[in-house]
């Protein structure tokens, strides 16, 4: 981790102007005015000692956090605890393979927000143009209210095993969820994320009190495996896919990019930012580690191990396990979970529609100086919780699987795009991509493509067999050797060195917008996203049907 230790020296030149830059909303310069402390917009002295270091770090602390613990919401306690539930603790290793995943992807995305202070989905409206840019607004839009209902979902099944109202539960919970950001101050919202990523910490105390095997888990967690063999590869590969789809969300991008602007970050600053992008993941991967660890050891030996149904379900096989405040302990977890997920997933919409249509969209104002963007906020969080209340518990079921099939099929093209908005000059300038990073990023791309199809063909076939599922492999594998021997021969060389030059990029910033010429676009670039399209169409196609059938045959 040298990468992101704290450099002692920090540029004196401060931060360009909004004026200057492609900065869209005003409200986005200024002090950096974080939940657990505050940097002023001069404040340009270098950061020397640890104490310095700290303060300044604690400022900064946020982004990272809140998005990768928003990331452990309801659907993940669901995923998690299937998989520790079905599986034990053999499907750990997917959880070690996926943290270099969030750390590049996040990463990433960091850059983009610091360094042009425009949102995500802005970014890809101006350089892409606009088919692209309403894509992925409209499917964003589409993918985080169904995700935002299995929130309320998670509201539910913790309601319903404290004992509460569930109707009085959900009202409630949205109320906090609206409340929480219609304060008109950053700092304020940011400090009630804080406090409930602290509650996520839960899990820990209630691994403890479960003790699974801690020499299994380590085992497990470095040594992969298949549980089951291969004529169960079909049910294993579709909990891998929904651990990955859980873990990497596309909502991620969009919320971390646009709360970096928010928060005033700029990249004087972007090491102490990696180092809380850093913390947010060993806490999300400690979680999920503990919720498999702890469902394993409750569930072994017993009648409910292989019959996972839902995350009511797991509350109460711990109780049975260790007793009724271990129950409690999950379902509050739970419930915590269910609100930090919706206050990301709704700020990661309204941040994206007020960067589109350039509205004002920003927690430092107030609900009269950024009506539009409380508006979408408000709106998504009132019929999310109105849903959930009007369906029953079947519906419910099949919307938490369209999502995360939904988020699976998507996820592919969200990160193309990342990987092409950060090797583009002219929006990154000397903070554009390396080789590695690309090379890394290019593989990742790969694996979640096969991931998708695959979740795709189970989803459309559910009796898939394995042997199709191998093939599927053997066919990206295929493709994915095919295209890195079409890079290595025909690519740009120089790809064994950084061949930029990364001299004075603590102070550059993307120029405005308007100045920018379009990127022109190679064959080889019209081709793939033509296909990347293509795949997208038919495969939303083919699972919206397959969704709409099994509805109706019910």
């Amino acid at each position: 981790m040298t990468n992101v230790m704290l450099d002692p020296k920090v540029p004196t030149v401060p931060t360009a102007p909004a004026a200057q830059s492609a900065v869209l909303d005003d409200a986005h310069v200024g002090d950096i005015r974080g939940a657990l402390g505050t940097i002023k917009l001069d404040d340009n002295a270098p950061r020397q000692g640890l104490s310095a270091k700290l303060k300044t770090l604690l400022a900064i602390v946020g982004p990272g956090l809140i998005v990768m613990v928003g990331d452990n919401d309801a659907g993940a306690f669901s995923t998690y605890g299937q998989a520790g539930q079905n599986y034990g603790t053999q499907l750990l290793w997917t959880l070690a393979l996926l943290i270099p995943v969030l750390y590049v992807n996040q990463e990433m995305v960091l850059r983009l927000g610091a360094v042009t202070g425009v949102g995500h989905a802005r970014l890809i409206l101006e350089r892409f143009g606009k088919f692209w840019g309403a894509f992925s607004v409209i499917d964003l839009f589409l993918l985080n209210a169904l995700t935002l209902v299995t929130e309320f979902i998670g509201v539910t099944l913790a309601a319903g095993y404290l004992g509460l109202p569930k109707v009085a539960s959900v009202i409630l919970a949205a109320a906090i969820i609206i409340a929480s950001a219609f304060t008109g101050s950053f700092q304020r919202f940011e400090r009630v994320a804080i406090a409930l990523c602290v509650g996520s910490l839960l899990l820990v105390p209630i691994y403890f009190m479960v003790h699974p095997k801690t020499s299994q888990m380590a085992h497990d967690f470095v040594v992969p495996q298949m549980p089951g063999g291969s004529g169960q590869l079909a049910a294993v590969m579709l909990v891998i896919v929904s651990i990955v789809g859980t873990t990497v969300a596309p909502w991620q991008l969009f919320f971390q990019q646009s709360y970096v602007i928010d928060k005033r970050i700029t990249p004087r600053f972007m090491k102490y930012e990696k180092v809380d992008l850093w913390i947010g993941i060993a806490i999300v991967i400690i979680g999920a580690a503990a919720m498999m660890g702890f469902c394993a050891a409750a569930f072994a030996g017993t009648d409910g191990f292989g019959q996972f149904s839902d995350a009511a379900a797991v509350a109460k096989g711990l109780e049975d396990k260790a007793g009724h405040l271990v129950g409690v302990l999950f379902a509050i977890a739970l419930l915590d979970a269910s609100i930090i997920g919706a206050f990301a997933v709704s700020l990661s919409t309204a941040y994206a529609i007020g960067d589109v249509f350039g509205i004002k969209h920003s927690l430092h104002r107030g609900v009269k100086g950024a009506k539009g963007f409380y508006a979408v906020y408000a709106g998504l969080v009132v019929v999310a919780a109105a849903i959930t209340l009007l369906s029953n518990d079947y519906m419910q079921g099949l919307m938490t699987q369209f999502v995360q099939v939904l988020a699976g099929v998507l996820l592919p093209s969200a990160t193309v795009f990342l990987l092409l908005l950060c090797n583009d000059k002219a929006v990154l300038g000397p903070w554009r991509n390396g080789p590695k990073t690309n090379a890394f990023t290019s593989a990742v791309v790969g694996v979640l493509v096969m991931l998708s199809l695959i979740l795709t063909a189970a989803v459309v076939w559910p009796d898939i067999s394995s042997d199709a599922i191998l093939w599927i492999m053997a066919g990206c594998g295929v493709a994915g050797v095919l295209v890195a021997g079409y890079f290595f021969t025909f690519g740009r060389k120089g790809t064994k060195e950084d061949p930029i030059d990364r001299t004075g990029r603590e102070n550059w910033r993307m120029p405005p917008l308007e100045t920018l010429s379009r990127p022109v676009m190679s064959t080889a670039r019209k081709v793939g996203m033509g296909a990347l399209r293509a795949y997208l169409l038919i495969a939303m196609i083919m699972v919206i049907i397959k969704i709409v059938q099994t509805a109706l045959n019910h």
